[in-house]
C-alpha cells in the first residue's frame, strides 16, 4: 500500500493542471544530448532511483516539502513551467504552479539532480529518526506498549503513545497508566510528568471500547469499566508528588477532566480542551463536576461540561484550568527547561507542600472517588454506552 507521502506527490505529478505525463521519455536537445550523455545517463537513472525511494517514506514530509518535489518533478520532465497561471481563489492549483514557475529557467539536469537530492535526504532522515526511536532510550522502563515511560533528570515523564490513535485511551492504556502512576510515586523522582507523542495530547476514550460487545455482556462491561475508571482517577488523587500535565495539543473527554487532578498544567498554543459528553450520551468523569466549578465558576463549567465548549489555550488559562501557555514553536524548550529547575527542588519539601496545599481534595478523597461512579456507585446507560458521573 503507498504510503500517504507518495500518494499525495503522485497526485501532484500525475494529476497536475499542467498536464504532467509520464516519464518515461524525457525530451533533450540533440547537441546538448551529444555532449553530456554520460551524465545525462546518470542522471536520469539517480531521477528513476529518487521515484522508487521515495515509496518508502512512512511519514508526510509536510505540504512545503511536498510541493518543491512537485515543482522539481515538473521541471525535470516538462522543463520550465508553460502552464497558464491557475486563478487567485483555486488555492491548490496556485500552490503548485507557484512551486513549478519558481524554478524559473532550471535545467531538467539540475531539476533531476535536485529532486534526487532531496529525496535522499527525507529517505535519510526518516531512517535516523527511525533508528533513534528504536535504539533505547536513557532511563526508559519496561513492561510499556501504549506508553513510553522515562525517568531522568529526577523526572518521570509518562507520555501517551498511540500517535497513529491520537493518544485515544484503551483499556491498556488506562491499565498502564495506572501502572506508571505507582512506578512513579515509589521511585526516586522529584516530579512526574504527563504529556503525548504527536500532535495530540490525547483524544479521550478509544470508541473501541465500547464496540462490538454483546447484549448478554453489557452488564459485565459497565461494571467492569467502573472499576477500571475508579482505580484510574484514584490514582490522581493520591498521587504523593507534583504531577504535571504538558499539553503538547488537543485534549478530549477523560484527559481533560483529569486536568483538574494535576498540580501544574503547561499548554501549547495549539491545544484545545473539550469535553464533548453530552453530544456524545455520556456524563463528565474524573472529580470535573465538583473540580471545574471550583476551578472557573458554576457558569464556565457548565458551559463546558454540559455544552461541549471547546476552549483554546488562552481560554483554558484564563479560566484557571491552565496554568501558562507557551508558544509551540518553543513550546518544548521552554516547558522542559522549567521542569528541569523544579526537579532540582527538595523531594521532600515538595511532597509535603502538595499535601497542605491539597489538603481539601484529600479531605473529600472518599466523597470524589464516589463520585466517579455516580449516586451510589450505580453505572447508568445511554443507548448503548456506559455513563459515569463525575
Amino acid at each position: 500500500m503507498a504510503s500517504p507521502a507518495l500518494t499525495f506527490v503522485r497526485r501532484l505529478c500525475w494529476r497536475s493542471p499542467c498536464g504532467a505525463r509520464p516519464t518515461q521519455a524525457v525530451c533533450v536537445p540533440a547537441i546538448h544530448l551529444h555532449m553530456t550523455a554520460a551524465t545525462m545517463q546518470v542522471s536520469q537513472k539517480d531521477f528513476q532511483k529518487a521515484q522508487e525511494q521515495l515509496k518508502l517514506l512512512k511519514k508526510d514530509p509536510g505540504n512545503e516539502t511536498k510541493l518543491k518535489l512537485y515543482g522539481l518533478f515538473k521541471q525535470a520532465t516538462e522543463g520550465p513551467c508553460n502552464a497558464p497561471k491557475p486563478g487567485m481563489l483555486d488555492f491548490v492549483k496556485k500552490a503548485k504552479w507557484d512551486a513549478w514557475n519558481s524554478l524559473g529557467n532550471l535545467s531538467q539536469d539540475d531539476a533531476r539532480q535536485k529532486y534526487a537530492e532531496l529525496v535522499s535526504s527525507l529517505v535519510s532522515a526518516e531512517s535516523a529518526s527511525q533508528k533513534k526511536e528504536a535504539s533505547p532510550e536513557e532511563g526508559r522502563h519496561d513492561g510499556y506498549e501504549t506508553l513510553i515511560v522515562t525517568t531522568k533528570n529526577n523526572i518521570t515523564k509518562i507520555m501517551f503513545n498511540r500517535p497513529d490513535r491520537k493518544n485515544a485511551i484503551n483499556h491498556q492504556m488506562y491499565r498502564e497508566i495506572i501502572k506508571a502512576l505507582e512506578e512513579a510515586g515509589k521511585n526516586d523522582s522529584t516530579i512526574a510528568v504527563i504529556t503525548g507523542n504527536g500532535d495530540y495530547y490525547s483524544s479521550g476514550n478509544d470508541l473501541n471500547n465500547f464496540t462490538n460487545v454483546q447484549p448478554g455482556e453489557m452488564e459485565k462491561m459497565a461494571k467492569d469499566g467502573a472499576v477500571l475508571l475508579k482505580e484510574f482517577v484514584g490514582h490522581f488523587i493520591d498521587f504523593p508528588k507534583p504531577l504535571i500535565a504538558v499539553v503538547n495539543g488537543p485534549a478530549i473527554g477523560i484527559c481533560v477532566t483529569v486536568l483538574a487532578l494535576c498540580d501544574l498544567v503547561y499548554a501549547s498554543d495549539r491545544a484545545t480542551f473539550h469535553s464533548p459528553f453530552s453530544q456524545l450520551g455520556q456524563s463528565p468523569e474524573g472529580c470535573s463536576s465538583y473540580l471545574f466549578p471550583k476551578i472557573m465558576g458554576l457558569a464556565k463549567a457548565s458551559e463546558m461540561l454540559l455544552f461541549n465548549k471547546k476552549l483554546t489555550a488562552a481560554e483554558a488559562c484564563a479560566q484557571g484550568l491552565v496554568t501558562e501557555v507557551f508558544p509551540d514553536s518553543s513550546f518544548q524548550k521552554e516547558v522542559w527547561a522549567r521542569l528541569e529547575a523544579y526537579a532540582s527542588l527538595p523531594k521532600n519539601s515538595l511532597a509535603v507542600s502538595k499535601q497542605l496545599l491539597r489538603v481539601n481534595i484529600h479531605n473529600n478523597c472518599a466523597v470524589l472517588k464516589c463520585l466517579c461512579l455516580g449516586p451510589a456507585g450505580c453505572e447508568h446507560f445511554h443507548e448503548g454506552l456506559l455513563w459515569t458521573f463525575c
